[in-house]
């Protein structure tokens, strides 16, 4: 019988669970997809009862495409979307929809946050400047808005964190995870007691705390009928997807960078003690893997700011065929911009009010120049949180781990290995987060003594893309872009 082990990632559209063997061969995948409600603009909530059936229609799809019995499966690794807030009462019933990580309505709780503990101190003790998108100021919303509720929460728990409460049993989340809340003390790596005290919080409403690796509890009979599982699997803590993902790709050891590029681009990198941007332009969390930390830079509008070109001036046309046009005009030489921040920006502009733009069009440019500049212009911004990062303390990486869907273009692999000015190798699998709590499943289970092991030995890369000879031409029309943002910002913020 082939011993495998189950990653489940609990992302916001859909629920992914897939099957990894002892050589790191993904040999089984389920999939099931649900919605986001958006009761009022800007707000986005999801009833945690679609995670749990998704969960088991999606391991049940998993099992069969891998031909297995529920006897292999040897343990569990969780992943899932980050910062939001699931609300129970004392018997575990859900109280309300979860809140999720892209919800919009907390600016007010976040200017709170900042006043009672101060933002210089703010970002010391969590490693972050507050932000809507986390948990805290989403449960200081609960307290302000929806107090009779507030009244009834007995246990604050993230989206995988609910699906293994359901699993198991038991209140567990991992320290990855944790610290995405703002609740976290990240140098002790565990709640931040000043914090809750400042917020109102008891600390009794949060669960115990886990290293990615450690088991968190054991299956249910009732959860292991429900998924077609053995009772008694040892679950893992996991992590969120973002470091997840990272253990997926090997970016777990310091220096070691992965690079995100899906709708939002995402630049991590691990380190070996927490480093803080003095102003919070990026992110520092505790990492899933044990003793080691990691700097976040986020774009959001990356390869969506591809999406939306196409959409907008392109229908139809196959991304291949719009980026492949690219390579007709030369790179970063007739003075053409993409500022590609058409959500707002989180680094380096924590802006919501920033907007996209092209800037210096002439009559000589047709589609294909502005292609190329949608390129460069995300490949811009992920140089600049890049620089944000270094300049906080962060090792230069010698090699990054780049994956997501932007990735299938030679053209703009070639563009963020000459922007970037550095070696982009991208993982055998495609499955991200979800592999990487397969791996935390692994070493949880046994199989190897260590993450990194357990990474070194599972996680294979191809080269993909080596800076060129256009990397001297970028460095100067980056520094180019660099100037525009501050001298467009009044008029985005006049505008907005």
């Amino acid at each position: 019988m082939v011993a495998c082990v189950l990653g489940i990632d609990v992302s916001t559209t859909a629920t992914k669970a897939i099957l990894v063997d002892e050589g790191g061969g993904v040999v089984g995948i389920g999939i099931a997809e649900y919605g986001v409600e958006i009761p009022h603009p800007g707000w986005t909530e999801q009833d945690p009862a679609l995670w749990w059936l998704a969960a088991q229609s999606a391991i049940g799809s998993a099992l069969g495409s891998a031909g297995i019995s529920a006897d292999a499966v040897a343990a569990i690794g969780l992943t899932g979307q980050m910062h939001g807030a699931v609300l129970l009462d004392a018997a575990g019933a859900v109280l309300r929809p979860a809140i999720l990580w892209n919800d919009q309505r907390t600016a007010a709780e976040c200017d709170v946050m900042r006043e009672r503990i101060g933002p210089e101190r703010l970002i010391a003790i969590t490693g972050n400047d507050a932000m809507t998108g986390f948990t805290a100021p989403k449960l200081l919303w609960v307290q302000r808005h929806e107090p009779d509720t507030w009244e009834r929460v007995a246990q604050v728990l993230l989206p995988k964190d609910y699906l293994r409460f359901r699993l198991t049993g038991e209140y567990a989340m991992d320290k990855a995870d944790g610290s995405g809340t703002q609740l976290f003390e990240l140098s002790r790596r565990d709640w931040s007691p000043e914090v809750l005290a400042a917020l109102e919080i008891d600390p009794s409403l949060m669960p115990p705390t886990f290293e990615g690796p450690e088991v968190t509890g054991r299956l249910s009979e009732e959860a292991a009928a429900a998924c077609g599982l053995r009772a008694g699997t040892p679950v893992v803590a996991g992590g969120g997807d973002q470091a997840a993902n990272a253990v997926g790709v090997g970016a777990v050891s310091p220096g070691v960078t992965a690079l995100s590029l899906g709708t939002s681009g995402v630049v991590f990198s691990s380190t070996d003690r927490p480093i803080i941007e003095e102003h919070g332009r990026v992110h520092a969390f505790c990492h899933a893997v044990p003793a080691r930390w990691h700097m976040m830079s986020v774009m959001l509008s990356a390869a969506g700011s591809l999406r939306w070109f196409r959409d907008a001036l392109a229908p139809g046309e196959p991304f291949a065929d719009l980026a492949a046009s690219a390579d007709e005009v030369a790179a970063a030489r007739d003075g053409l911009f993409f500022l590609p921040y058409l959500s707002g920006e989180r680094s380096p502009h924590p802006d919501p009010l920033a907007r996209g733009a092209f800037v210096g069009l002439t009559t000589s440019h047709d589609r294909r120049h502005l292609t190329r500049a949608v390129l460069e212009g995300v490949a811009f911004g992920l140089r600049d949180g890049l620089d944000l990062m270094l300049s906080a303390g962060m090792a230069r990486p010698s090699q990054i781990r780049a994956s997501g869907g932007g990735l299938a273009s030679p053209a703009w692999r070639q563009i963020l290995a000459d922007v970037l000015d550095t070696e982009l190798v991208a993982p055998s699998t495609t499955e991200g987060a979800a592999f990487g709590a397969a791996i935390l499943a692994a070493v949880g289970g046994g199989w190897f003594g260590s993450v990194a092991a357990g990474s070194e030995a599972l996680v294979r890369t191809t080269p993909v893309a080596t800076p060129g000879p256009q990397r001297s031409a970028y460095a100067d029309a980056h520094a180019a872009f660099r100037e525009l943002y501050p001298a467009l910002a009044p008029t985005f913020h006049r505008t907005s």
